[in-house]
C-alpha cells in the first residue's frame, strides 16, 4: 500500500488536491495522511506572562485543527467509496516543512500532494508561499503540485521537459511509471533550446530516457527559446493540452525559474495543470 502525505489549510485549494490525489490513485491502493501543522503567531503569545494563557492559545489551535481534520475524514468516509483507500488524520503542532521532513521517513511516505496554493494564495504567481516552502525544504519525496482550478479526469498524456544533461536513475522514475502504467498513458519529451545540438553526453542521455519509457508512445520535442525557458514550458503545456507536467529537482534550467522567479501565470485556467516533482537525486 503506498503512503500519500496531503497537507492541509483547509483551503478549497487543498480540498481540490485531495480530490484529485484521490481520483488520480484511484486505481492504486493508498493509505492517505491528512496533515495540518500549526503554529500560533508570535504576536499572540509572546506577551503572556504566564505559561497557561500560552497553552491556552495551543489547546484552542490544536482542537480547532483535529475538528477540522474529522471533517476531511468524515465526508471522505461517506462520499468516497474506494476499498482500496484508507484515511488517517495528522495534527501537528509546528514548522510545515520540519514536520513533512520528519514525517517522511517515519510513514515511509511515496508522495506529498498539495495544493499549489493556500488559503490566502494569489494567482498572480505559480505557487504560494507554503508551496514553495514544501519545493525548497524538501528533496527525498515525489511532490503533486494541484492548482486550484484543475478538475482531474483521466491521465492521458504528461509533459516531460528535460534539458538531457543528467542521467536518470530508474528508481527516480518509479512512481511515475506506476502512474502511466495504471493509466495508459502517452509522454511529450520536450528539450527547449536556442540550437538543437546535443554533445554525446546528451544524446547517451536522451537514449536512457527513451529506453525508460519504452512500454509507453513517447514523443520528443524540440522547443525553441522564447523570453526565458519557463515561459516556453507553459507555452508549449498549453498547446498540447496535456493532464500532468513532469519536472525533476534536479533541472535547474526549468525548475529553478519556475519556483524563484515571480512568474505571471499566461495560460489560462482550463489550461492549467498539476506538476509531478521528483526527488533529487546524485546522478551526473
Amino acid at each position: 500500500m503506498k503512503n500519500m502525505l496531503l497537507p492541509t489549510d483547509f483551503s478549497q485549494n487543498a480540498w481540490n488536491a485531495i480530490f484529485t490525489a484521490i481520483k488520480l490513485y484511484g486505481p492504486l491502493a493508498c493509505r492517505f495522511h491528512l496533515l495540518h501543522t500549526y503554529e500560533p503567531k508570535l504576536q499572540n503569545v509572546s506577551g503572556f506572562k504566564s505559561t497557561s494563557r500560552a497553552g491556552n492559545v495551543y489547546g484552542s489551535m490544536a482542537a480547532e485543527s483535529k475538528g477540522e481534520l474529522d471533517k476531511i475524514k468524515e465526508y471522505l468516509l461517506k462520499n468516497h467509496k474506494n476499498k482500496d483507500h484508507v484515511f488517517e488524520t495528522l495534527s501537528i503542532s509546528g514548522g510545515l516543512v520540519e514536520s513533512i521532513q520528519t514525517l517522511i521517513p517515519k510513514l515511509d511516505i511515496d508522495n506529498i500532494v498539495m495544493g499549489t496554493h493556500g488559503v490566502t494564495g494569489s494567482n498572480k504567481f505559480l505557487f504560494g508561499s507554503n508551496t514553495l516552502k514544501v519545493i525548497r525544504g524538501i528533496d527525498n519525496c515525489t511532490m503533486l503540485l494541484v492548482p486550484g482550478s484543475f478538475n482531474f479526469q483521466r491521465l492521458k498524456s504528461l509533459a516531460f521537459p528535460t534539458d538531457y544533461m543528467h542521467f536518470v536513475p530508474k528508481n527516480m522514475l518509479f512512481s511515475l511509471l506506476e502512474l502511466m502504467e495504471v493509466w495508459k498513458s502517452e509522454i511529450h519529451m520536450f528539450y527547449v533550446a536556442q540550437e538543437f545540438k546535443l554533445s554525446e553526453q546528451q544524446e547517451n542521455n536522451k537514449e536512457v530516457l527513451m529506453e525508460r519509457f519504452k512500454k509507453f508512445p513517447v514523443t520528443p520535442h524540440d522547443v525553441p527559446m522564447s523570453s526565458n525557458v519557463a515561459d516556453a514550458i507553459l507555452k508549449f503545456i498549453e498547446g498540447l493540452k496535456v493532464d500532468l507536467v513532469v519536472l525533476t529537482k534536479h533541472s535547474h534550467g526549468f525548475f529553478e525559474r519556475l519556483t524563484r522567479e515571480p512568474i505571471v501565470k499566461k495560460v489560462g485556467t482550463q489550461t492549467s495543470v498539476p506538476l509531478l516533482v521528483l526527488p533529487g537525486f546524485d546522478g551526473n
